[in-house]
């Protein structure tokens, strides 16, 4: 009986609680469908971001590399293995969204309600959440 006790407390101990799992998987998925759908617009120049771009003052050729970069780190955040990787894809929409909102206001360009600025910090939020529930299996 001792056995079955003793290798069910081990077997709890090396795995993380089922909360924080779905609450990481949730955010990274919410993330990933996010920046996906983000770059895809972009390659496409679909919904204005053709005259968001322009109006900041960068050429229209920003949204492809844009677009292709959150397209690749999307993938890269979903697929297993790669730890490496996807600290470099967190690292590079952290400082893509925060500069998405420094760009806008610094354009004095905040749409409605704030959104321009609102919309990437609250991208660059879902980010750091995504980071910092990863599983061990997902860290350095």
């Amino acid at each position: 009986m001792s056995k079955i006790i003793s290798a069910e407390t081990t077997t709890r101990v090396g795995t993380q609680p089922r909360g924080k799992i779905i609450a990481y998987w949730s955010v990274t998925f919410l993330l990933a469908a996010s920046v996906m759908l983000s770059g895809i617009g972009q390659l496409m120049k679909y919904g204005g971001n053709l005259e968001l771009v322009t109006s900041l003052g960068y050429p229209s050729y920003v949204l492809t590399i844009l677009g292709i970069w959150k397209v690749l780190g999307a993938i890269a955040l979903v697929i297993p293995g790669f730890p490496r990787l996807k600290e470099w894809v967190h690292a590079g929409i952290f400082f893509l969204m925060t500069g998405a909102a420094l760009s806008h206001a610094f354009a004095n360009d905040y749409g409605d309600y704030g959104f321009y600025v609102i919309l990437p910090l609250s991208y660059a939020v879902l980010n750091i959440a995504s980071w910092g529930l990863r599983p061990k299996s997902r860290k350095l």
